[in-house]
């Protein structure tokens, strides 16, 4: 009798911590309302400290940095880009390394690893992404004389990288200037929804 009652406590137990284990792996899911920032900051209060963190030390608008977010990853967590595929089916190589919530790419990761000393630092992480983007949009104000509240031209640097935007290769792209309007429309509606639950 005390070894079954022991067994079934042993199973239970295994199960837990697999479980335990498993939910540790899974990725965060999204928002529900990303197109409310009061409410993304009411489900994620979180994320609300990180942003505004960031900002801080950064001189980098909070709606800024959420529409660049959103557009890069629709804030899911572990956004990868998608992948090259053989005779359309057997899939390659992914386009990019990007990454995570910001869709960092290795090389400008690793420069503001080096930079800052972040070395714990990680792109799935909302905190560190939050960071990131504060860090690399006072490059932009700082490198290109990109006013912080500037959304659009603040996301064509960061999307082109500080060396495109100086080459403009943004103007031989239109649909990339369109989703930088788009970056633009949504830091506004931003904004405006922060004023409102502030």
């Amino acid at each position: 009798m005390l070894s079954r009652r022991y067994r079934r406590n042993s199973k239970r137990g295994f199960l837990l911590l697999l479980g335990l284990m498993l939910a540790s792996c899974a990725s965060l899911p999204p928002p529900r309302h990303t197109t409310n920032l009061c409410s993304i900051f009411t489900e994620r209060r979180d994320w609300r400290t990180s942003a505004f963190k960031a900002q801080q030390r950064w001189q980098a608008p909070v709606p800024v940095q959420m529409a660049i977010i959103n557009q890069e990853s629709s804030f899911v967590q572990n956004a990868r880009p998608p992948r090259y595929r053989f005779l359309g089916i057997l899939p390659l190589w992914r386009v990019s390394s990007a990454y995570g919530y910001g869709q960092a790419k290795d090389d400008t990761w690793d420069w503001y690893v080096s930079k800052t000393g972040r070395t714990e630092a990680a792109r799935d992480d909302f905190a560190d992404v939050t960071d990131f983007i504060g860090w690399y949009m006072k490059q932009s104000r700082t490198l290109l004389g990109i006013p912080g509240q500037d959304a659009y031209r603040q996301y064509l640097a960061y999307h082109e990288g500080h060396g495109g935007y100086r080459r403009k290769s943004h103007e031989a792209k239109p649909w990339l200037l369109q989703v930088a309007r788009r970056v633009a429309r949504t830091a506004r509606q931003y904004a405006s929804q922060l004023t409102a639950c502030t």
